[in-house]
């Protein structure tokens, strides 16, 4: 999509897009002045906004009991207050083959902060990264800011959105740095099986690139197939996982999130000694490793002194330390010490409130699973609704029945519609006159496909499908009415 003016509003190019941006400009896009009905929203994934959706009381009680200890209003350190990172920590390790400790554990504000620093991370110059179509659309403008290439692999609506695992062997190279999952999916409320993420593991490994797993929506799971960590996989590729308590915790505004090493062979803080033919080097530089293996001292000594740069060194007698920096070699960024450059960088981020963090540990280990199941009942319920009354829409159809999230993906049939141009022109249209905020598919890398958060009150969204089915019958061509 290109700058420029659309219903009369500016639009950035998708690098540029936000989805508050464009939920904003629809909200804009509605005469004050005639409002005959109320406004739903089913564009934000926040389902704070509806009654039937709220946090626990463990976690209220845990928050006030914090700050009312009068402990907690200093700084805390840059990574986090210890006792929360253990807490994160010990919370992942139940899922997980292995266990975390809290060294593995960065808090961040939000799961938005967890991304950037991901990226930021991984910027180097010619680096790329690989990102999912339809995704999230931070993603790109964090990549953007770093100066990363973005490189898109399709998720398949035909397969229950399972990544193109094709597609990505494709597009990898030797400067891509990482591969995006999300799941469970946002937007398309996919939920991986442990098959799949198996081979998406499995590829990444082959491809020496390493994972960022997004489960912000981790256990909000109501399918076929349950929740399942890439964490689990850690041991073939190494993951950088991400995540939050605001959509299982239903907290999303105390902006309290984790960047995790997921990292149980150590690639990320120990340095390997690998022997060249390991390596995939370019060819310019396999003939002289040939003739260094000649000499006594047969391995390479791999040593990252930052992100940015890889340098191979080694040790021959009679001979001066040879140092070749190999920028096309650096998606091998899991064989460095980064740990170090992360804690770093987080001396210069802001973090959650030092109350907010404090309240962690009994957050996590005092909410009762009841809490959880009702949440679970009230999405699926949720995800239902939408399904059952979308068959009723005939110009939108839902490929994917959601496993799982608060959001789901819905094709709209243009050829079935009078005077609507694209997603774009049917959000706004559909918000002037039937008050009710869908999010465009463009926004998240699909063009005229519709997104649509579940994580609404029933008698809500079944009013909102309502509007939006006489919206679509209005707007049928008239030869399709008979």
């Amino acid at each position: 999509m290109a700058d420029g003016a659309v219903n009369g509003y500016e639009m950035d190019t998708p690098k540029n897009i936000t989805i508050k941006g464009i939920l904003s400009l629809l909200m804009e896009s509605i005469d004050d002045n005639n409002h005959s009905r109320s406004v739903i929203s089913l564009g934000m994934g926040d389902p704070t906004a509806h009654s039937c959706f709220h946090t626990t009381h463990v976690a209220q009680e845990a928050v006030v009991d914090a700050l009312q200890s009068d402990k907690f209003n200093g700084y805390a350190p840059t990574v986090g207050l210890p006792q929360t990172r253990r807490a994160i920590a010990e919370y992942l390790s139940r899922d997980l083959p292995y266990k975390l400790s809290s060294d593995d554990v960065f808090i961040t504000s939000g799961c938005t902060q967890a991304i950037d620093v991901a990226l930021a991370m991984l910027a180097r110059p010619g680096a790329n990264i690989l990102l999912p179509r339809p995704g999230f659309p931070i993603y790109e403008l964090c990549a953007a800011f770093r100066h990363l290439e973005v490189r898109h692999f399709d998720l398949l609506p035909e397969k229950g959105w399972e990544v193109d695992l094709d597609a990505i062997e494709a597009l990898a190279d030797q400067n891509t740095v990482a591969l995006v999952i999300i799941n469970p999916g946002n937007p398309c409320g996919n939920v991986y099986s442990y098959h799949h993420l198996k081979k998406i593991a499995e590829t990444a490994e082959k491809l020496k690139t390493l994972v960022i797993a997004d489960e912000v929506y981790g256990h909000l799971a109501f399918g076929r197939n349950p929740f399942v960590p890439m964490g689990v996989f850690g041991s073939i590729v190494p993951v950088l996982t991400l995540g939050s308590l605001s959509k299982r915790w239903i907290v999303p505004g105390w902006r309290l999130g984790w960047f995790v090493t997921s990292d149980p062979s150590g690639m990320f803080r120990n340095p390997k000694c690998l022997h060249w033919q390991d390596l995939s080097l370019p060819k310019r530089f396999n003939a002289a490793f040939r003739v260094l293996d000649n000499f006594k001292h047969r391995k390479i000594e791999l040593r990252y002194l930052s992100l940015n740069s890889l340098f191979i060194s080694q040790q021959i007698s009679g001979f001066d330390v040879l140092n070749l920096d190999i920028f096309v070699y650096s998606n091998i960024q899991h064989f460095c010490n980064v740990v170090e450059r992360i804690k770093k960088y987080f001396d210069i981020l802001g973090g959650p409130a030092t109350f907010i963090q404090a309240a962690v540990p009994g957050i996590l280990e005092l909410t009762d699973e009841v809490f959880f199941k009702r949440t679970i009942n009230i999405l699926k319920q949720s995800s239902d609704i939408c399904c059952d009354r979308i068959k009723e829409i005939p110009c939108i159809s839902c490929p994917y029945k959601p496993e799982g999230s608060m959001a789901m993906m819905m094709k709209l049939n243009l050829s079935l519609l009078e005077d609507i141009s694209d997603d774009i022109d049917f959000c706004f249209k559909l918000a002037r006159e039937e008050f009710v905020i869908i999010l465009p598919g463009t926004a998240v890398g699909l063009k005229n496909w519709l997104r649509i958060t579940f994580a609404v009150d029933p008698v809500s969204l079944e009013e909102a499908l309502g509007r939006v089915k006489s919206f679509c019958l209005r707007h049928t061509k008239q030869f399709e009415r008979y």
